[in-house]
């Protein structure tokens, strides 16, 4: 198979997050057509994962990613260097070349899976579902862009929404009203000079104010307003929250809506590394064995109007992938 031909041909369907059933059914076919036993695992209205295996035998090892993208949908081109498109590489690229690896492994015997999943980009729902009927694989290589390097660790996330309540007057009598923006805003601040933690292997965790909201009409005091954060965890969050929950006391109500926790992960010998800043699909899987965070393509393309992936290093993903394959099935 030609990993270029296959990563514009999933490029070219679009699979944003909730409406990834017309690329699925495309891998399933594509799966079936290269003589993998393939099955549609349900996840919730009519959205399936993919799941393969040779011969229902029980796989070693799993190379799993996500058939999801966040929207605006954007068709697939090309020119000599790179495959541009929305998921050229976060990460249909990426499934181009682990069926590709899985293509060369399986002639050498190597008892191979693939599992690609639907609400990465969202909320990991497809990974939550496949967690709860795992094939009894030794190891997951957990396919993002890293720019074929190794993660040794990926950053949590911890989401939180702080609510603050005020009270209604006139904006001409502010004596009379109680500003919840005005709160919020005092909160707020008190948490972007609150120091964070720190992880020497793996850097700082850092906050993002990501959405604001609030009030009625400028010429009424607000009564209600809204922020929502997001933390990178660089280790256990417990200690974080006592004190986002007691820097804000007294000005506003928060609550911790999501959390995917810090990993450290499997790194293989003679592998150049990398700490994957952003979240991934492992947290979820941790009934499909030990992890590995590897994959072609950089993240600092992925999410924007230029998203691309190398050809040449869509290629040496397939090299790499069948090296680390070997290199864990060994030991």
């Amino acid at each position: 198979m030609d990993p270029i031909k296959l990563t514009r041909k999933l490029i070219d369907i679009e699979s944003i997050s909730g409406n990834e059933g017309a690329v699925g059914a495309e891998l399933y076919d594509e799966l079936c057509r290269l003589g993998y036993t393939a099955h549609k695992m349900p996840v919730a209205h009519e959205r399936f994962n993919v799941v393969a295996t040779i011969d229902e035998h029980k796989p070693d090892i799993v190379f799993s990613t996500h058939m999801d993208t966040v929207p605006p949908f954007i068709p697939s081109s090309e020119d000599q260097d790179n495959v541009y498109g929305r998921g050229s590489c976060d990460a249909k690229g990426i499934i181009a070349a682990q069926i590709a690896a899985c293509q060369r492994l399986r002639k050498e015997g190597v008892a191979v899976g693939m599992l690609f999943l639907v609400g990465e980009e969202r909320d990991s729902l497809g990974a939550k579902v496949a967690n709860e009927s795992p094939m009894g694989s030794r190891f997951l290589i957990n396919g993002e862009p890293t720019e074929n390097k190794i993660a040794v660790a990926s950053k949590g996330a911890l989401r939180l929404q702080l609510t603050a309540q005020g009270k209604m007057a006139h904006s001409a009598y502010p004596e009379l009203g109680e500003s919840a923006i005005e709160k919020l805003l005092t909160a707020l601040e008190r948490l972007r000079k609150m120091e964070l933690p720190v992880n020497p292997e793996v850097g700082p965790c850092t906050v993002n104010i990501g959405l604001l909201e609030g009030g009625r009409a400028t010429n009424v005091i607000p009564d209600h307003a809204r922020a929502q954060l997001l933390y990178r965890l660089v280790g256990p969050s417990e200690t974080l929250r006592q004190q986002i929950s007691q820097t804000v006391e007294g000005l506003a109500e928060a609550e911790f809506v999501l959390e995917i926790p810090f990993m450290k992960l499997r790194t293989v010998p003679g592998v150049e590394s990398m700490v994957a800043k952003f979240t991934t699909d492992i947290p979820a899987l941790s009934s499909w064995g030990m992890p590995v965070l590897l994959g072609p393509g950089s993240i600092h393309v992925a999410h924007t109007e230029r998203e691309f992936i190398s050809k040449k290093q869509l290629h040496q993903a397939v090299d790499l992938y069948c090296s680390v394959a070997r290199q864990l099935l060994s030991n």
